[in-house]
């Protein structure tokens, strides 16, 4: 071993830590996990959601199965395993954003409580915040425009969540937002409402 490699070596005290960088950016970073059925309005809050905090001067990454499944999760299917495993990657992607200061909305469905606890476990609970979007099954099939629940209705699709495979509604969500009852710009408020004590640095 020659004289320079001796000093190149991993070391913790190069490494800037999550204050620094929130500091830098100005926020607490947490992530936001969207929980619901497929047509309950996730995607649409959670973009929404981003850039609303993003003119209010916050820095946000969302995730949500386009740009999770077309990349990073590409090698995974349907099935019972790979629907953890997606997950699982997920909560550790999520956790590295944490850890660089990026508020990180992760827009998944998630359907079992089981889930969501082995993802809360990986980013830690103080810096998950679970919000249940939620509307009725009749009403997200009406807003199918993906056509996967009439799919699923005629065997197209298997273990589809909510027609031929189960969802779990939140046991105790940080924030439940009825997206049958309230419009858009209403759960978009709400939910900002809601997050603001937990990202804000005073």
């Amino acid at each position: 071993m020659n004289e320079k490699s001796q000093h190149i070596y991993p070391t913790e005290s190069l490494k800037l830590d999550r204050e620094s960088k929130e500091k830098q950016l100005n926020q607490h970073s947490k992530v936001i996990w969207m929980t619901g059925l497929s047509g309950a309005g996730k995607t649409t809050l959670s973009y929404a959601i981003e850039a609303e905090l993003h003119k209010m001067g916050y820095f946000v990454q969302t995730l949500d199965g386009d740009n999770v499944r077309t990349g990073i999760n590409k090698n995974l299917g349907f099935s019972d395993a790979d629907r953890y495993e997606n997950i699982r990657r997920i909560a550790e992607v999520s956790k590295l954003f944490v850890s660089c200061g990026i508020i990180t909305i992760a827009s998944f469905i998630s359907p079992t409580n089981e889930i969501r606890r082995m993802a809360k476990e990986i980013i830690g609970s103080e810096d998950f915040i679970e919000i249940f979007v939620n509307a009725p099954l009749d009403v997200c099939e009406s807003r199918d425009t993906k056509g996967l629940y009439l799919k699923a209705r005629r065997g197209e699709i298997k273990e589809f969540t909510g027609v031929n495979a189960p969802y779990e509604s939140p046991e105790r969500p940080g924030l439940e937002v009825r997206t049958d009852l309230l419009s858009i710009e209403e759960s978009i408020g709400r939910i900002i409402d809601f997050l603001l004590p937990f990202i804000r640095r005073e």
